[in-house]
């Protein structure tokens, strides 16, 4: 608040000054001091006290300040000086050269001094970013634009500078202006630095102490050429031909030198003849202490220790020293190590590339190593005594080679990618039934269980009830020799391999006769993946075998088992036992059960079979809810109302399994996936829950009673009869395959029982 001059100075007669105003801000710009602080100041005009002209005309300059339009550009020149010494020896000045940096954006001036290695002098910024004076009575008068080019010798604070150079952007910046530059000027040069360089050429002070190896380590680091050859040592008593193996090292030239010393020999020298140094070509005896050293003391005056004076030889006068190198070294040369005299005989192939490469050699013809009559030797295998039936055969084996039998290694490599991964177990599962005179034992049946991982089998027994015989472990997992073999010898006997099972095959397990009779999808499917190893799954196989038998009986099997065209589909379909019955005819014994079943999967028309009915299921299922008296369907009911919450009536399958089994439906496992496979479902997969009900209810159109069975073994897949395809396979893929050309076309009859299209095999 202000008052009025010519007004008194009471209440109501004051005026402010500030009323409607909305900016209140002082004329204020930045300046900067230098990279990264700023600062605040009063905006001046520079205008009055500038001495050159405007490069604009008059009232027609840019309103951008110049802080803004040159910020972070300067002119940068090269200069140096010279400082007079008084204490130095034959030099009586300096040069130094600097850099002058003019900043565009505030006209303030650096100048800095680049670092020299060993100078001895402070070296870096010599006047910090300032506005420099002119040294003349004028006020306010400062370095500028024009008052820096090449060639000029500014003074700063007493000290003359002679400005020799400058960048590109400070030559064109001032040539648009209308200034020009001249050419640059050799800078002189400095006399005690000239004294200084001719004496280290000529004799060096302080000598390099260190050999600078890096270049060759990182360079050659892990390379190692490596030579055979021998030392003929025979001239001495009892003296003998060494056997020797060369190394020589690449990243530090040394060599180190091993004796391959053959097993009883009678010989307890250790292996290494000479470590890894370099070996010298010269060698007149052990040489005194100190050497080994790469510098040489030298007593200059004096001849006590406390009154003498000492300097290194930086000549190393009197000491020559030569070295093998790796150009000295190749198949017939020979070497003197430390007077033994070593011959080389040959080399490995990465030292052959390495001579090929380097000095273009290609003769390697390898030299013949000289041996005396008396090492020649014949080599004498260790005896192994006979398998005396104790044990395992390789556990046995043990007891031959230490003291303390150790336990016997099995395959790594073999387990590591055989075992269990996941899903995938690596167990081939088979079913199949004793083969024996006695009545009671042709109707067993048992689980064979190969393991890949180490090829031990072990087997199950699936009794039946009130058989006489106990459902449990027949052979635990172990590997079986395979029968009618020798195996008190020296020899190690063979076992079964996952090759020798498949569908009918006959099995001599320990005495004890077997008949495959089927196998799991897992194995069927695994021998099917790799059949390079399983060939009767091998299908490239089974078909040649196929057309070698079927080639002379083709126009027969067309006219008899051919099958008619289906209606709906344009798919004719061989029905598998009428496959199995045709093969059996025309190929006998040649032909297996599993070969038979690769066939039918691979041509299969992906018509399930369905071995057990949804009635059946029914029937199991009432059977064992009558047995055990459950009437608890209501509780169940509201346990899956629960569950689906939006009652849309369908509740994925896992949801329904925990359901059952948290309600304690008294029923085995294998009939609760039953019922729920049999359920109707949704496109989605999910189980109708309504349907289980119905299918679950015993008072509502209920079953008779089902015949007592085994549940876990006749819902078990080793009950199904037949393999895992479709009712039949599809004639036209399997005749197209088969590639039969018959000799004459058959014509179709009254029975179609087959076309012309098929004999031609255009299908």
């Amino acid at each position: 608040m202000q008052r009025a001059p010519i007004l008194p100075c009471l209440p109501g007669f004051s005026i402010d000054r500030n009323f409607g105003r909305t900016r209140f801000h002082k004329s204020q710009h930045f300046d900067k001091i230098h990279d990264g602080v700023y600062y605040l100041s009063e905006k001046a005009d520079t205008r009055a006290y500038s001495h050159y002209s405007s490069l604009y005309p008059r009232g027609k300059e840019p309103e951008i300040p110049s802080w803004l339009a040159y910020d972070g550009q300067r002119l940068m020149f090269k200069a140096f000086f010279q400082e007079t010494v008084q204490e130095k020896w034959k030099t009586a000045f300096h040069i130094r050269v600097v850099n002058i940096s003019f900043f565009l954006e505030d006209g303030t001036m650096k100048i800095v001094e680049p670092s020299v290695d060993n100078s001895g002098l402070e070296q870096g910024v010599l006047v910090r970013r300032q506005r420099i004076p002119i040294p003349d009575p004028v006020k306010y008068r400062y370095y500028d634009v024009l008052d820096l080019n090449v060639g000029k010798e500014p003074e700063i604070y007493g000290r003359v500078y002679k400005i020799v150079d400058c960048d590109k952007f400070t030559r064109q910046f001032l040539n648009r202006m209308g200034i020009s530059v001249p050419d640059p000027i050799e800078i002189p040069k400095d006399p005690y630095h000239e004294i200084q360089k001719a004496e280290r050429e000529v004799f060096p002070k302080k000598p390099n102490r260190t050999i600078d190896t890096l270049g060759n380590f990182l360079k050659y680091d892990r390379q190692v050429l490596r030579f055979y050859g021998y030392w003929d040592d025979t001239e001495s008593p009892h003296g003998i031909v060494h056997d020797l193996e060369l190394h020589y090292y690449l990243s530090d030239n040394t060599m180190e030198i091993k004796e391959n010393v053959s097993p009883n020999t009678g010989r307890d020298s250790g292996p290494m003849l000479v470590k890894r140094m370099k070996i010298p070509k010269f060698y007149t005896g052990l040489e005194p202490i100190g050497a080994e050293n790469r510098f040489t003391v030298l007593n200059v005056l004096g001849e006590n220790i406390r009154q003498g004076y000492y300097m290194m030889d930086s000549l190393d006068t009197g000491k020559i020293t030569d070295y093998y190198k790796d150009n000295e070294l190749a198949i017939g040369a020979e070497i003197s190590v430390f007077g033994r005299r070593i011959v080389i005989t040959d080399m490995d192939a990465f030292t052959k590339e390495y001579y090929r490469t380097k000095y273009g050699l290609d003769d390697f013809t390898p030299l013949i190593h000289p041996r005396k009559d008396d090492e020649l030797y014949q080599k004498v295998e260790r005896y192994i005594p006979p398998y005396n039936g104790f044990g395992s055969y390789d556990d046995s084996l043990g007891n031959c080679f230490t003291m303390i039998p150790k336990p016997p290694k099995s395959d790594f490599i073999k387990f590591l990618y055989h075992d269990k991964q996941g899903f995938n177990s690596h167990v081939l599962r088979f079913r199949a039934k004793m083969i024996s005179k006695i009545p009671e034992n042709e109707e067993r049946q048992f689980i064979i269980r190969v393991f890949l991982m180490d090829d031990t089998i072990s087997i199950f027994e699936l009794a039946k009830r009130n058989s006489g015989f106990q459902r449990s472990l027949f052979q635990k997992r172990m590997p079986i020799m395979l029968p009618c073999q020798n195996i008190f010898t020296s020899k190690k006997p063979e076992y079964y391999k996952s090759q020798d099972f498949y569908i009918g095959a006959r099995l001599n397990l320990y005495d004890f006769h077997f008949e495959i009779t089927s196998a799991d999808v897992y194995a069927l499917r695994y021998m099917e993946l790799h059949c390079d190893k399983f060939p009767k799954a091998n299908k490239k196989i089974i078909m040649e075998k196929l057309r070698e038998s079927l080639q002379p009986v083709y126009k027969e099997f067309i006219q008899l088992y051919a099958p008619p065209e289906s209606t709906k589909d344009d798919i004719r379909v061989l029905e598998y036992e009428k496959l199995r019955e045709a093969l059996r005819r025309y190929m006998g014994d040649k032909i297996t059960e599993h070969e038979m079943i690769t066939i039918a999967r691979y041509y299969s028309s992906h018509e399930k079979i369905e071995h057990r009915s949804r009635e059946y299921v029914r029937r199991l299922l009432h059977t064992e809810l009558y047995r055990f008296l459950w009437n608890d369907l209501d509780c169940l009911e509201k346990d899956l109302h629960h569950w689906d919450e939006d009652r849309t009536g369908f509740l994925p399958r896992e949801s329904l399994y925990t359901i059952l089994r948290g309600c304690r439906i008294p029923v085995d496992v294998e009939l609760l996936n039953s019922m729920l496979n049999h359920l109707h479902k949704a496109e989605d997969g999910r189980i109708d829950y309504k349907d289980m009900l119905q299918f679950m209810n015993v008072k509502i159109d209920p079953l008779p009673p089902a015949e007592p069975v085994n549940v876990k073994t006749a819902l078990w897949w080793a009950s199904e009869k037949e393999p895992d395809c479709g009712e039949g396979i599809n004639w036209c893929d399997f005749i197209k395959d088969l590639d039969i050309k018959a000799e004459e076309n058959v014509v179709k009859d009254n029975s179609n029982t087959e076309t012309e299209l098929a004999l031609t095999h255009q299908i």
